[in-house]
């Protein structure tokens, strides 16, 4: 598809307008994240560019041009075959509150209920350790090509595409997303810009503002499903783009026939004693990270751990209709742990989704042996 350059004078004069507040329609927005993904203008007219639009505050408009750009110009398509479709859990990242990879072991845990889970992550920026990283620790293949984790979505209900590999955007999201260390529309966009075009996700977000924003995008894009969370640290100032075990989560549910209804939920309703955020923080160190993560699948995590990975997954499972309602979700994904079946969820995607599946499969089993 051909690509028109738009002169640095018509650029500047978008970021103007957003500069005054003056939202852009979807097209518009659109040929602006264009040139941005082409590098057809110079770096501070993009970072410019990025900032002026998160100042604003983006509009689903927006959002979704932006994300239109992503998907079209910058993803390798690979839609698994599978009946009823993918499901998708992951945040924007650049959230207040750093914690351990929740969407990760949540995303597990419904694969081994049975959801076909499509997920879409990168390596750690502002963090330690990122949903790449952790998993490449684990030893599942994250620098494959996409038709090996479409395979592994098929054939073990779970798969993760590298949102930073060139082999699943190869022309330019791995470059910005590597220099930018705040939350931009681009974090947005980009971690909707899944190969496998899941049409079902429990979507975190960085700001309880775009909560009900990012519910409008995924349904102009599409989506037929999802939810759309942030979790308050408690305080009202800071939260996580998961449901949160130390606060209030901020929900926007899109439901089947296009309504998007709000709602709160607390960790009282749940049975969940509010933990210290202390107990949810990252580790530096990946090896420790992994057992941590190996520890919870195992059954035998914290109470701390264990609580919020199951009220994530419990979110998916409500989402899927594989429970009646979040609470049922959060009680049946507790029984997963206790069986352990998210480990033979875990060795079955390692074997899998790799070049070197034995030498994956022997990677896990040592983490294994010490925990």
């Amino acid at each position: 598809m051909g690509v028109n350059t738009m002169d640095m004078r018509e650029f500047g004069a978008g970021i103007t307008r957003l500069i005054s507040k003056q939202s852009m329609s979807r097209e518009k927005a659109k040929a602006m994240f264009v040139q941005v993904l082409m590098n057809q203008q110079p770096d501070l007219q993009q970072g410019a560019f990025l900032s002026a639009l998160t100042a604003k505050g983006e509009t689903a408009e927006e959002i979704a041009g932006s994300w239109e750009a992503i998907y079209e110009l910058d993803t390798v398509k690979a839609v698994p075959d599978v009946p009823g479709g993918t499901v998708e859990n992951s945040g924007t990242g650049m959230d207040t509150v750093k914690t351990f990879n929740i969407s990760t072991a949540a995303s597990i845990i419904a694969a081994a209920a049975g959801i076909t889970m499509a997920r879409h992550g990168a390596r750690a920026i502002t963090s330690a350790c990122g949903t790449i990283d952790v998993l490449e620790e684990l030893g599942v293949d994250v620098e494959c090509e996409v038709e090996i984790v479409k395979d592994s979505i098929e054939k073990t209900g779970i798969g993760v595409f590298n949102g930073m590999s060139t082999k699943v955007h190869p022309q330019a999201l791995g470059r910005i997303l590597s220099q930018i260390a705040f939350g931009t529309t681009l974090n947005i966009a980009a971690s909707l810009a899944n190969p496998a075009a899941p049409r079902y996700a429990v979507r975190g977000v960085y700001d309880k503002a775009l909560v009900e924003p990012v519910a409008q995008v995924m349904k102009e894009i599409g989506f037929k499903r999802a939810l759309v969370i942030f979790g308050s640290d408690g305080s009202g100032t800071k939260g996580m783009d998961e449901a949160s075990t130390i606060g209030e989560t901020y929900v926007a549910e899109l439901k089947e026939n296009g309504d998007i209804i709000k709602y709160t939920l607390t960790p009282e309703e749940f049975g969940i004693n509010r933990p210290d955020k202390k107990e949810l923080s990252p580790m530096q160190d990946r090896k420790a990270e992994a057992l941590r993560f190996l520890s919870i699948l195992s059954g035998k995590g914290t109470t701390a751990c264990t609580d919020i990975v199951c009220l994530n997954a419990g979110l998916i499972l409500y989402l899927m209709d594989q429970a009646h309602s979040i609470k049922e979700g959060f009680h049946q994904a507790k029984e997963i742990v206790m069986s352990a079946k998210g480990i033979d969820k875990l060795l079955e995607w390692v074997k899998v989704q790799n070049t070197n599946p034995a030498a994956g499969t022997d990677k896990l089993n040592g983490l294994l042996a010490m925990v």
